[in-house]
């Protein structure tokens, strides 16, 4: 009886990996040229429209977040923070949310968000994917360089280390 046991819980572990390693959500190559990107317009929280263009020559981070996304409030005080130390050196953090406006205004009131929230539906939807986030899982994010191409991706939440190295990165590149 032992040894079947032992056969079952190896199956079991080697599923479970196989599962993982097969249906974890992964960002997919990005589709979009940088002359749609930076004329891709989006409303803020008041409703005001702004262009991505105005982020052009800087590393643009796109965080795709909901203020009812437990993994993106974890992150956001990580990218608050990031902001304040890379904003001076070329790098802008721009939250994009499918979400309502008066709760992203409640969200970067109460979290103390110093960077660009802009809001939508399908649009903010269609731009994620377009940068790589075909199955839409919250968060996403991409790095991208100031001529609008993409350099990183990241499904799931970044760790202050992680955001710290891809934007350490960035802006080593940039400056070549």
């Amino acid at each position: 009886m032992k040894p079947f046991a032992a056969i079952a819980c190896v199956a079991f572990a080697a599923g479970a990996a196989a599962w993982w390693l097969l249906e974890k959500p992964r960002a997919a190559a990005p589709d979009i040229a940088p002359a749609a990107l930076w004329a891709a317009t989006f409303s803020d929280a008041a409703g005001r429209p702004q262009a991505l263009g105005q982020f052009r020559g800087r590393i643009l981070v796109a965080n795709f977040w909901a203020t009812w996304c437990a993994p993106c409030r974890d992150e956001i005080p990580a990218l608050v923070r990031a902001q304040s130390r890379w904003g001076a050196r070329g790098v802008q953090i721009v939250g994009f949310a499918m979400d309502d406006p008066s709760a992203v205004t409640r969200f970067a009131r109460d979290f103390g968000v110093n960077y660009p929230l802009l809001v939508g539906g399908h649009d903010v939807d269609e731009i994620g994917r377009r940068l790589g986030n075909r199955s839409g899982v919250l968060p996403y994010t991409a790095v991208i360089d100031g001529e609008g191409h993409v350099l990183t991706t990241k499904v799931g939440a970044y760790s202050e280390a992680e955001i710290e190295a891809a934007l350490g990165d960035a802006v080593t590149k940039l400056r070549r």
